[in-house]
């Protein structure tokens, strides 16, 4: 049997923690920064964890990181 392969997009953009849940940088900060509220910016700094379903779908994309 083959080895399976990780999708390199997700390897550069998620991190799974030891518990099994996905990390993510957050959304909505790469540009249009001027419309935001202070309080946006400073909510979406570092990273997140993903939804269920969303983790669903990203862990498919890495096999050998569970």
């Amino acid at each position: 049997m083959p080895k399976m392969k990780t999708k390199s997009s997700a390897k550069k953009r998620f991190k799974v923690t030891a518990t099994g849940r996905v990390l993510s940088a957050q959304a909505g900060k790469r540009h249009g920064m001027i419309k935001r509220s202070k309080k946006f910016i400073r909510n979406a700094r570092g990273t997140t964890t993903l939804s269920g379903p969303d983790e669903k779908i990203v862990k498919g994309f890495m096999p050998y990181d569970r």
